[in-house]
């Protein structure tokens, strides 16, 4: 198979995964053989309480992958700093830790050596004010630095992931039938519509329903769904054009900005019903696409975030706050960091200087104040 072709036969498999959780296993899989990456995950890491939830996962030993959610998710030296990234641009973990520091962490040494492992390369594929949801490709230690290649065809792929999960966060088929498909969605909180390759609206759920009557971000011009802003119209009629002429949107829109004539602001993801699984929903109903459309919360600053805009505290002088809060002594806090004590003794100093206190129960009462209860 050439390498278009397997592109946008996974792009069309992370589609599927939308209506059928089951499948993102294969589907990291897949992404595994084409990015490439040792392993791979999609997981929602917590800011504020240090924990991380599994939701995908494809390759990890389980062992080592119960001993990470159990212990090591808490001492992540990548955490916080990899909040302060961008959601939807790849990094590595190396772009944020320099090599040398990182190979001294107790997290390498305990886990990620062992394992064969180096470099990670991933993104941010949703941010909230207490986690992030982020997909990660572990790489072998023979790879070293994560090569610009191996960024850039993940890069390709992120928005299609970032779109499947959020799709699948507000809707889980589990595996619906085709003729239950209307039923069901008629169960969800994000206004669906139906939409036929000329734009009609062959059906659309309460919320679907609701939005139109408030004639405020979206119409029925003539049976056919028609968005309020211009611009974002276009874009939505681009991509149903796209799709009425057998494109999957392999190369397609991300979510689409829909402001209402009232001033909130609604997002649009576009979920295409003309490949692979989800051609049998959409040939049952006559649809080339289900578009989601929900109103966009407010996006805000995680709680270190916040902390570290607060008193002007670089990633590093954070990482080291939170760090001495749970772990206390400087020696513990070298180990965990992978820094010497004099490093973090002179961050420390920086620390103590900026929030104003002397002592390291401040500290701990200060990120209380900030993230609620520490422990």
């Amino acid at each position: 198979m050439s390498e278009l072709k397997q592109f946008s036969a996974l792009v069309a498999d992370i589609y599927d995964a939308a209506l059928d959780s089951s499948m993102w296993s294969s589907v990291l899989q897949k992404l595994c053989g084409f990015v490439p990456g040792a392993c791979g995950n999609i997981f929602v890491q917590d800011a504020t309480n240090q924990y991380a939830n599994s939701v995908f996962v494809w390759g990890y030993e389980p062992e080592y992958f119960d001993s990470y959610l159990a212990t090591y998710a808490k001492i992540n030296p990548f955490f916080p700093t990899i909040f302060f990234q961008e959601v939807g641009e790849v990094f590595s973990v190396l772009d944020i830790m320099p090599r040398g520091q990182f190979e001294r962490t107790r997290m390498y040494q305990e886990w990620v050596r062992p394992q064969g492992q180096l470099d990670n390369v991933g993104a941010i594929l949703e941010k909230s004010a207490t986690s992030c949801a982020m997909l990660a490709l572990p790489q072998h230690e023979s790879v070293g630095v994560v090569p610009h290649e191996t960024r850039e065809r993940l890069q390709l792929l992120v928005p299609h992931v970032q779109r499947a999960v959020l799709i699948g966060k507000a809707f889980d088929l589990r595996k619906a039938a085709a003729e239950d498909f209307a039923s069901t969605i008629d169960a969800v909180a994000a206004a669906i519509f139906l939409i036929d390759s000329r734009g009609n609206i062959v059906h659309a759920n309460r919320s679907g329903l609701t939005l139109l009557a408030a004639d405020d971000v979206v119409q029925a011009a003539n049976g056919r769904l028609r968005v309020m802003d211009r611009a974002a119209n276009q874009t939505l009629n681009d991509a149903l054009a796209r799709l009425a002429a057998g494109e999957d949107l392999a190369i397609g829109t991300g979510a689409i900005h829909l402001p209402s004539r009232a001033g909130a602001n609604y997002v649009g993801h576009v979920l295409p019903l003309t490949g692979g699984e989800r051609r049998k929903t959409g040939d049952a109903h006559h649809a080339v696409a289900a578009i989601f459309i929900h109103k966009a919360t407010l996006d805000l600053s995680s709680p270190p975030e916040v902390l570290a805009k607060a008193y002007g505290l670089t990633p590093r002088e954070l990482g080291v706050l939170l760090a001495v809060v749970q772990a206390g002594g400087i020696a513990e806090v070298a180990h965990l960091l992978g820094l010497s004590q004099a490093t973090v003794k002179t961050h420390l100093r920086q620390v103590f200087a900026k929030t104003r206190t002397a002592r390291q129960a401040d500290l701990v009462r200060l990120v209380a104040g900030f993230i609620g209860p520490v422990g």
